[in-house]
């Protein structure tokens, strides 16, 4: 059943198992992610749509480049008023994940970044989850196109760098996007407007979590996108 793999998923993900992180979930004063937690804040009916939004993604975009290699499922973002994933994090909290503490690189150029997801404590998103996206192409190549919709809905207001952040982790100690996996990749955020005429991504290199500034029409493979609903 895919509420009770996703449930054993998440309370296994890097909000609970990666200590580093467990303790920043505690120290916002979000509810831990167990599977009693789990069963208890979301629906029946949230579950089941969350189901049907992840085999939507899937087929919709199941001939892109490199969709052998994405796994869609319910991510969990925090409320930002607790925990704010759009901004970098101490270094601490990334001990856990990369092996040490860790700063992450925030380009100081980038604004506040837009804000998908609020209010409750956690917000059950239904995206890419795993370490790699498809490739959709450039920023601008998937900003302009005409259909990235499913079932009417766009999915590219959702590509953003709030989610990235949470990606990452709930990932834990394997994080996306990062030179430690089996290729390097980075995550467009075709949901953030440019930025000087540069465009958000985000990625894990050298040893850091690093939010970026980029040309808009690098549409190399290592470009990826995490389609959301």
């Amino acid at each position: 059943m895919f509420k009770a793999a996703q449930i054993d998923t998440l309370a296994a993900s890097g909000w609970s198992a990666c200590g580093s992180v467990a303790r920043l979930v505690a120290a916002a004063g979000l509810p831990a992610i167990t599977r009693d937690y789990l069963a208890d804040a979301f629906t029946a009916e949230q579950w089941k749509s969350a189901q049907e939004r992840a085999r939507a993604l899937s087929a919709r975009f199941a001939g892109a480049r490199f969709a052998d290699e994405v796994t869609y499922g319910v991510l969990l973002v925090p409320d930002p008023a607790l925990l704010d994933t759009r901004r970098a994090l101490p270094a601490d909290v990334r001990t856990d994940q990369l092996g040490q503490p860790s700063p992450d690189v925030f380009d100081e150029r980038l604004p506040d970044g837009v804000l998908g997801v609020s209010g409750a404590p956690w917000t059950m998103v239904v995206t890419v989850t795993g370490a790699y996206g498809p490739a959709l192409g450039s920023w601008r190549q998937v900003t302009e196109s005409d259909d990235l919709a499913v079932d009417g809905v766009d999915t590219r207001p959702l590509m953003i760098r709030q989610l990235w952040g949470a990606r990452v982790l709930q990932c834990g100690a394997a994080p996306p996007d990062c030179e430690a996996n089996q290729r390097w990749t980075f995550t467009l955020f075709a949901g953030e407007p440019l930025t000087d005429g540069l465009a958000e991504s985000g990625t894990v290199l050298k040893g850091r979590v690093r939010f970026r500034l980029g040309k808009p029409d690098r549409g190399i493979g290592s470009a990826r996108v995490a389609p959301a609903l």
